[in-house]
């Protein structure tokens, strides 16, 4: 006999509905605590199915009762309407409606990661966490010196051991030199913080080929990578590229009514927010090198302007980012020399020895100025064979209506 267990969540307790026959009976509250969940889930029949919504503990709660059930279902939040505009609103109510909703079949339900992506979808917010407020420290440096008329700093990083040498002859009341002082500590511990965070997430990801694969894209280091894979996990669950493009919230949305035209708008942001950054930040850094994407950006910035252009980017490489997985390909103009410093790069963020006796190893041809301009070369033609192509296709014939008969050769 099939029973659908619906809990509406909170930080501290669920409330637990259970539907069986059509009919929903309210079975109290459980503690939000490991103790308490396995003696709910003891409770249980093995051919239950539970249903809660998607929140901050959700993961937590479906680790433990998924041994004890048949499965757990985790909600889309945003997609289940009947709770979020119900004119009658409580924790029953909102437990009930996921149980009806799921014995229906018209609960939207969301990807659970495995426990590798949930891991690293951990490591990369924490990361994302301590840039934020690596930022907010030295906003707050910056508007100190602001405030009391001190010229800009004349090395390029006023956090480095010149910039702060010039920042220590700087005359600024007491109290305020206090705050940069403290703002100078707090930034060294999120440094060492992040770059143990960076060791983590290099060492999770460094038998990764997805990972390497992707950082044959031009502008696609391993932050933006990890950024994209925590997202997206498994790629099989994509079955186009437009439904990724949709997921990372870079689709514009479409509005359209009765038999009048579709108007398209700007993009959607429903989504995996952290990957949509990290793509248009590859974007800008892709938009700056030779090559094909080089020449895509410049044709979208002389029509619509740089943001839109940086946007359209990051759109095309959401695509080919999937067609790389799907496919399991290399980039087709990736520059080796590049690739291989990027992937020395990620073994030294590891905590990897340096490699002895390795000057002519794959990572030193980049610091060949012959062999970096010689790749720039061919990836410049790159470029210039998809301007040609655009350009042919720009002027190609109208294609003839489904039916039409092709017109044969021409008359002797």
């Amino acid at each position: 006999m099939r029973r659908v267990i619906g809990i509406d969540i909170h930080r501290t307790f669920g409330e637990v509905v259970i539907w069986e026959k059509g009919v929903l009976r309210h079975a109290g509250r459980v503690d939000m605590t490991r103790t308490a969940l396995e003696g709910l889930g003891r409770a249980l029949e093995a051919t239950d199915e539970v249903v809660i919504e998607a929140t901050g503990n959700s993961m937590a709660v479906s680790r433990v009762l998924s041994p004890f059930v048949a499965r757990v279902v985790i909600a889309n939040p945003l997609q289940v309407k009947a709770i979020a505009h119900a004119h009658v609103k409580t924790d029953k109510v909102d437990a009930g409606t996921l149980a009806n909703l799921y014995a229906a079949g018209y609960l939207p339900e969301i990807w659970t990661p495995d426990a590798a992506t949930e891991r690293l979808r951990r490591l990369v917010a924490r990361r994302y966490q301590v840039v934020r407020h690596r930022t907010r420290v030295k906003n707050e440096v910056h508007a100190i010196l602001a405030a009391h008329l001190v010229p800009k700093c004349p090395h390029a990083d006023l956090f480095n051991g010149r910039g702060r040498a010039w920042l220590e002859r700087q005359a600024v009341p007491d109290d305020e030199r206090l705050a940069i002082e403290r703002n100078i500590r707090e930034l060294d511990r999120l440094t060492e913080d992040q770059a143990g965070l960076d060791r983590e997430i290099a060492l999770g990801v460094m038998d990764d080929a997805s990972v390497r694969r992707l950082m044959t894209i031009t502008g696609v280091n391993l932050t933006v990578v990890t950024g994209i894979m925590a997202a997206i996990g498994n790629i099989a669950r994509f079955d186009s590229p437009g439904k990724l493009v949709s997921y990372f919230g870079l689709n514009p949305r479409v509005r359209q009514s009765g038999l009048g035209a579709a108007h398209h708008g700007r993009i959607s942001k429903v989504g995996r927010s952290h990957a949509r950054a990290m793509l248009v930040e590859a974007a800008w850094a892709a938009a700056k090198a030779p090559g094909p994407l080089h020449a895509f950006f410049v044709r979208i910035r002389a029509k619509r302007g740089h943001q839109v252009a940086a946007v359209a980017l990051a759109r095309k490489l959401t695509v080919l980012c999937w067609h790389l997985l799907t496919k399991e390909e290399d980039y087709l103009w990736a520059r080796p020399a590049l690739v291989a410093k990027k992937t020395r790069d990620m073994e030294l963020r590891a905590g990897l020895p340096q490699k002895k006796g390795n000057r002519r190893g794959p990572a030193y041809a980049y610091n060949v100025k012959e062999l970096r301009a010689q790749e720039a070369k061919l990836a410049r033609q790159a470029e210039r064979t998809y301007e040609q192509f655009v350009a042919r296709w720009k002027t190609r014939p109208p294609r003839a209506p489904a039916g039409a008969q092709r017109p044969g050769p021409p008359a002797e």
